[in-house]
């Protein structure tokens, strides 16, 4: 944490750039190892995104740096195992009640 007493120095782009990757990483530990019960329908009903709302990010970034990444590849990136595989392990059906809960929350945030 910052001493309140130290002014925080601004980063330059290259530590910028590693900060917010490590703070991505921490997200998909998080996510994926901490927290794998979380379903992804519960993370847009609360949040709006979702893994594979990262997934899509991943891709979109890379493709922005010229890098080709097709969806299957920025979902294991996100994921850390294919994505069949997450979902073996970690899915459940949506429930009445989720699915409900996701219409709503679609009507009452539109995305974008």
């Amino acid at each position: 944490m910052n001493d309140a007493s130290q002014p925080t120095a601004p980063l330059d782009a290259d530590t910028r750039t590693a900060v917010e990757a490590a703070a991505f990483r921490r997200l998909l530990a998080h996510l994926n190892q901490a927290r794998p019960d979380v379903q992804n329908i519960d993370l847009m009903i609360l949040a709006g995104f979702c893994r594979n709302c990262l997934a899509d990010w991943y891709r979109e970034a890379a493709q922005a740096e010229g890098v080709a990444l097709d969806k299957d590849a920025a979902r294991t990136a996100v994921y850390g195992m294919p994505f069949a595989e997450w979902k073996r392990l970690h899915q459940r059906e949506a429930t009445p009640a989720q699915l409900a809960a996701f219409e709503a929350a679609q009507r009452d945030h539109p995305r974008g």
